[in-house]
């Protein structure tokens, strides 16, 4: 079969099996090789790996995966791409397809407890977030993932202090691992076009978080409440918040101790401080 990573093969598959696009999947295929193979480029696949992809369309990047890869689980929401992959994905013996919702899977049963995985996947927009915190919170033995997103998502997961994108997301994802923006990707690298603009990072794991914190669980709740309310100082922020119960004395002797103004923001703060802060009012 032709590779599907050419933009005409796309659309008579797309045609031959009357598939409409789902908005509420938030389906965008990629036509463009030079892409696919960037990304597995990035993600660094090899006949050794087992690869965990995520959404896999019409199987244009699960092609590019089966040729380099020992091992694909391709996991799908859309039961009426499973006729299509079926006989795109025909030739290669070495591809699961799972029809289920990724933030439903238990992934290490599926790969077996040991497997480490590499995730790729070009990700429905709307639930990026979800789908990558999941994968770091549940702990799934991922190398790395390597995934296309929404550029100004992308940029917030490698910012730094200080700086417009940094929030609760870049201190999330650079807890568990380390973001390296690949590529850039316009619109017209995809059918139907999303309108907004895409990039791939690629996320490697760390083997010990940056960071020794007492109590990971609190130090994520601070970070929520420090940027829930950016314009508000980091100490209202906590006060403010639901989810802790920290008096507004306790967060500024905190702040004293780690010598930094009472009037600070969260955006300042590195994920260290962050740590350094909650194990104060934790303790």
């Amino acid at each position: 079969m032709e590779k599907l990573s050419n933009p005409q093969v796309t659309i008579e598959t797309i045609k031959k099996y009357n598939f409409a696009f789902q908005k509420r999947f938030g389906q965008n295929f990629l036509i463009d090789g030079h892409v696919i193979d960037k990304i597995v480029a990035a993600a660094n696949i090899t006949k050794e790996d087992t690869v965990l992809e995520i959404g896999p369309g019409i199987g244009t990047m699960t092609q590019y995966l089966a040729e380099n890869a020992g091992k694909v689980y391709a996991v799908e929401i859309d039961k009426n791409l499973l006729p299509v992959l079926a006989e795109t994905l025909a030739e290669f013996d070495n591809v699961t397809v799972i029809n289920d919702d990724i933030l439903k899977v238990d992934i290490k049963k599926l790969v077996g407890e040991n497997t480490k995985v590499k995730v790729v996947a070009n990700l429905p927009y709307y639930i990026t977030t979800p789908i990558i915190m999941g994968l770091f919170e549940n702990h799934i033995p991922a190398e790395s993932i390597t995934v296309m997103v929404q550029k100004e998502v992308a940029l917030r997961m490698q910012a730094t202090p200080g700086s417009k994108d940094y929030g609760a997301l870049s201190l999330a994802v650079q807890y568990y691992a380390n973001p390296y923006i690949v590529a850039n990707v316009p619109a017209n690298c995809f059918i139907p076009r999303p309108n907004v603009g895409s990039a791939v990072i690629r996320l490697s794991r760390w083997e010990n978080p940056p960071v020794k914190v007492k109590d990971e669980a609190l130090m994520f709740k601070l970070i929520r409440a420090s940027f829930n309310q950016r314009r508000k100082t980091l100490q209202n922020g906590i006060n403010n918040s639901q989810e802790l119960s920290f008096t507004k004395e306790q967060v500024v002797e905190a702040l004293n101790k780690m010598g930094l103004s009472e009037s600070i923001r969260g955006e300042a703060l590195t994920l260290e401080q962050f740590a350094m802060l909650s194990d104060i009012l934790g303790a």
